[in-house]
């Protein structure tokens, strides 16, 4: 089987957490399968990895575990929130009152409103580079769960007969009912990986940036040969 599932806690290349240390994946129930009449439809089933990861043992442990271990970049983060809140408030208040006077000219109010966004800008960077242990752990753990989501899948799909699997948000009309997996992928997964590592060793990077730098390491080398060959002399 191919690769069912890319990392989900990816975005632009890093996931980085949240000041407010919400999950990368928000556990959620089980979809419930559409149904005509409680026909069930054979061989037909549905699944939703997100929710089959986001209630993983493995998942949940690392969410616990991530409050304590990272507690010093949360605190850390929320207290320089704070702060950028309250330099950038005075800063709108200000904006708003120009702007509602009439008295501020436009470039006046361009310049203020740039201030405030180069504010913004330069607070979120530095949110995100104290996040960034957090948002690495964030993605090793996804990682860890999604290299053995594969096997549970297989594994659930032959146990329950299912030959073909589809997402619920696929599913526009059946005529009858799908066999909702969730609970049984879940159930495999749970004992493929009860626990995960919380921190990734030094240097570890995310599947897709490891991809990306693969990629262009290949088109790198693909213009580099021509290019070697045509400096090649001629032979007589």
């Amino acid at each position: 089987m191919t690769t069912l599932l890319k990392s989900a806690a990816l975005a632009s290349g890093l996931a980085l957490a949240a000041v407010s240390a919400q999950p990368a994946l928000a556990a959620k129930p089980a979809p419930a399968a559409p149904a005509s009449g409680g026909t069930i439809v054979q061989g037909l089933g549905i699944a939703s990895f997100d929710a089959v990861i986001a209630n993983s043992n493995a998942f949940k442990t690392a969410e616990t575990q991530r409050q304590t271990t990272f507690k010093a970049q949360f605190d850390q983060a929320q207290t320089r929130q704070t702060a950028l809140n309250a330099q950038i408030k005075p800063l709108i208040d200000k904006f708003n009152a120009d702007r509602q006077g009439g008295k501020a000219t436009q470039a006046q109010l361009e310049q203020q409103a740039g201030n405030i966004q180069q504010i913004q800008e330069s607070g979120k960077a530095e949110l995100q580079r104290i996040l960034q242990p957090v948002g690495l752990s964030q993605a090793y753990v996804n990682e860890q769960i999604e290299d053995k989501l594969n096997d549970a899948v297989k594994a659930a799909m032959t146990k329950k007969g299912v030959s073909i699997l589809i997402s619920p948000d696929a599913i526009l009309a059946v005529n009858g009912g799908a066999y909702n997996l969730n609970q049984d992928i879940l159930n495999e997964l749970n004992t493929a990986i009860p626990s995960a590592q919380l921190v990734p060793p030094a240097g570890w990077e995310p599947r897709q940036v490891r991809e990306q730098r693969a990629q262009q390491a290949a088109a790198q080398g693909q213009q580099a040969a021509p290019a070697a060959g045509a400096a090649q002399p001629s032979g007589r």
